[in-house]
Formats: C-alpha cells, structure tokens, sequence
C-alpha cells in the first residue's frame, strides 16, 4: 500500500456541512494524483485515497443525480 505525504495537506470541508455535528467530509488538495477524504469528525483518524480519475467520475456522477 503506498503511503502519502498529507502534513501540508489543505482540508476543505463539504458545502453541504452543518455545524450540528452531522455526517460531514473533507477533502485536502495538494496532493498530486490523488484526493485525500477524511470525516471532518475524526481528523486524526483513517483518510481515504482516491485516485483524480475516479473522484472526477464520482463527482460527475452525483451532480448528474442531483438535475
């Protein structure tokens, strides 16, 4: 399994995130090929890595839901 710098990852949290301690995502940017995604509850916990063709995908895919 490759491992992966994030120290100077850049976190943004999910727009669609409330402050009432609901389901909520994060994702860092900085990090060439992949997208970084953690619960924003849980920082120091286990981040999922998903490569920049796949996340593009799902992104397309779940605007398309939302039409």
């Amino acid at each position: 399994m490759r491992e992966y710098d994030l120290t100077h990852a850049r976190w943004y949290k999910s727009t669609y995130s409330n402050g009432e301690g609901g389901s909520c995502v994060e994702v860092a940017d900085g990090v060439p090929g992949v997208i970084p995604v953690r619960d924003s509850k849980v920082q120091n916990g286990a981040v999922v890595v998903v490569g920049t063709p796949a996340w593009t995908h799902f992104i397309n895919a779940v605007g398309a839901a939302n039409l």
